[in-house]
């Protein structure tokens, strides 16, 4: 199973948005709001890396008021 933590910056003030969406996608494990650099983390989990990589680009970057993400995939 591959598996990776989005690192998700939203626009101000859209966090509380945003996390909901995110937990919205299928694949999606965990998501919390955070503070720092990055407004939410996302762990996010596919039989495949293809498929791991079509959950990140084709939906959590696409979700509205999202500006950025920082993905890194877990070494197995």
């Amino acid at each position: 199973m591959a598996t990776a933590f989005v690192l998700i910056n939203a626009e101000i003030g859209s966090e509380s948005d945003v996390l909901k969406n995110v937990n919205k996608i299928e694949g999606v494990d965990e998501a919390f709001t955070v503070y720092g650099v990055y407004d939410v983390i996302a762990k996010v989990k596919a039989d495949t890396l293809d498929k791991l990589k079509a959950i990140i680009t084709q939906h959590i970057r696409r979700v509205d008021r999202v500006r950025s993400t920082l993905t890194l995939i877990v070494s197995e």
